[in-house]
């Protein structure tokens, strides 16, 4: 019996999608995606949660048929998805001989050819050739050091013998992964690739993205392996017309484009909200005249009343099929962003002198803020970072050192854990938030913005649970309490956990231009890319 090996296509390689659509539950989730993929051509998928990423790969790799579309393939695909689903006593080199199955059907049927053609048998010699050629289409020979490179660059574990239940979920992710590169597939779709890998993994991972003769789609909320590895961006958050939205130019030309058609829709969005607010209002000047303006002077005769009449309901008519006409069509434009201005205060705001917390923060830490100050704090895990702004904001009382905060001074610390009450609505959290800012002596009602007018909560979400809110939607509230206790000083430890791309482009352009002191704590690629001018403390986990 024959087995199938399948070769790649390599420069003859495509992945095509069109009109790819999707219902779940009743809900549409993908609509009319069109995707081409070729060659060198690197792809990165952005989204909010639940805007049908994952579901996309899913119908791309062949495990899960649309409702409507339809997928072309040509050349040979991995997938690796967040979660690697494995058997109770699989291992790591059951893993790898899974994504090397090719290679080794290959070098078994070289062997099979070398020995009918040792013995002449018949049509040995183009047996021989095919196989050779499979072999070295494969790169066969050399597939394990491939994936052992990969493996060994990612943080993987290398041992084969290794049960992968016994891994967490990181480690299999990262042993996965090593495997896909090793294979060299035509097709690379990976789903959060970055989410388990460290400083060196992630250059790696780059590098051979950067490298791959081969297409790749890459679902990533990491905008610096977009920035550095996408050729394209597919944008599936929602649109003027609802449909996905293509950009050309990687991460940048997807940045430019779309802002602009966010200022495109927000423009429509406004102008015919004001043309319907214009129509209303006209028309229920029609009205009353009907029913009261057109009446003459006492005296006038009936015959002159009766032929005014008509004339005004026409009016009327014509004026309600203007607005009818004019209806508003756009949907109401996403969320953006609106800082509200922070206090400024001359003079030092705080100094914390020396400081250090036994067993949490190993190094002696000075820090010294102004209005205006800007400061980014990194470091391994485990070296203190949380713990230094927790320090700031008076949370923790340092074990040697001192903190000294001028007087009346306000300190706002976004923690990386929500502190919402989930039992509460939204406007229940928030107006009790608010409440408690006044028994600190916080600003006054008048100075705390609304919660809606910050761009991070809509009104359609006053009124949920927080316990029904995504970790995004929670991040997002977390953030508005925080900003609308107006500090003078603004700590944010990792802001940009669980937040859309929009909206951290949108918080970093915000935190450029503040009048308050703030102070970051971060492992964000981009974000450090982005505030690299700033001032930089490096805490590290020596004594």
């Amino acid at each position: 019996m024959t087995t199938h090996i399948a070769l790649p296509a390599r420069a003859r390689a495509q992945l095509t999608a069109e009109q790819i659509s999707i219902l779940r539950g009743g809900r549409p989730v993908l609509t009319s995606v069109d995707l081409a993929v070729g060659p060198r051509i690197r792809v990165g998928v952005v989204g909010e949660n639940g805007r049908g990423k994952s579901t996309l790969l899913h119908i791309l790799a062949g495990v899960l048929e649309p409702d409507d579309g339809t997928v072309h393939r040509t050349g040979t695909l991995g997938l690796a998805e967040q979660e690697m689903a494995v058997r109770a006593d699989a291992t790591v080199g059951d893993a790898i001989d899974v994504e090397l199955a090719d290679a080794r059907s290959a070098l078994r049927a070289l062997d099979d050819a070398t020995q009918a053609l040792a013995v002449g048998a018949p049509g040995s010699d183009d047996a021989y050739a095919a196989a050779l050629d499979a072999a070295e289409s494969l790169g066969a020979w050399d597939a394990d050091r491939r994936v052992d490179i990969a493996l060994e660059n990612l943080g993987a574990i290398t041992d084969r013998s290794r049960r992968l239940d016994e891994l967490s979920v990181g480690q299999r992710y990262r042993v996965r992964l090593g495997c896909l590169l090793g294979a060299e597939y035509d097709f690379l779709l990976f789903d959060e690739p970055t989410n388990h890998l460290d400083a060196a993994g992630l250059d790696f991972l780059t590098r051979r993205l950067q490298d791959h003769p081969g297409g790749a789609v890459v679902v990533s909320h990491d905008r610096a392996l977009l920035t550095d590895a996408a050729t394209l961006i597919l944008d599936l958050d929602p649109s003027r017309d609802g449909l996905p939205r293509t950009y050309g130019n990687g991460f940048q030309g997807y940045r430019e484009g779309r802002e602009a058609e966010l200022s495109r829709w927000e423009t429509e969005f406004d102008h015919q909200r004001s043309e319907h607010a214009r129509l209303t209002q006209n028309l229920s000047e029609a009205q009353n005249r009907l029913t009261t303006g057109w009446r003459p002077d006492k005296g006038t005769g009936k015959h002159q009343r009766a032929t005014r009449a008509p004339a005004l309901v026409r009016s009327v008519h014509r004026r309600r099929d203007d607005l009818e006409k004019h209806a508003v069509t756009a949907p109401v434009p996403p969320l953006r962003l609106t800082m509200p201005d922070l206090p400024v205060r001359s003079g030092t705001l705080l100094v914390a002198d020396e400081v250090r917390v036994d067993d949490r923060m190993q190094r002696s830490v000075t820090v010294t803020l102004d209005s205006r100050s800007r400061l980014v704090i990194t470091g391994e895990n485990g070296s203190g970072k949380s713990t230094l702004l927790a320090v700031l904001a008076g949370q923790i009382s340092p074990d040697r050192g001192s903190v000294r905060t001028s007087r009346n001074v306000r300190v706002g610390l976004l923690r990386q854990e929500s502190t919402g009450h989930r039992d509460r609505t939204v406007r229940a959290d928030f107006t009790a938030h608010v409440q408690e800012l006044a028994r600190r002596d916080g600003p006054s009602n008048d100075e705390v913005p609304s919660l809606t007018s910050m761009g991070l909560v809509s009104s359609a979400d006053l009124n949920r649970r927080m316990r029904d809110l995504s970790m995004g939607q929670q991040r997002r509230l977390d953030l508005a309490k925080v900003i609308a206790a107006r500090p003078h000083i603004l700590l944010l430890d990792e802001p940009t956990n669980h937040l859309s791309i929009a909206l951290v482009d949108e918080l970093t352009e915000a935190l450029e231009v503040t009048l308050a002191a703030v102070v970051i704590a971060t492992h964000d690629r981009q974000l450090r890319r982005d505030v690299s001018h700033w001032e930089q403390l490096a805490l590290d986990l020596t004594c």
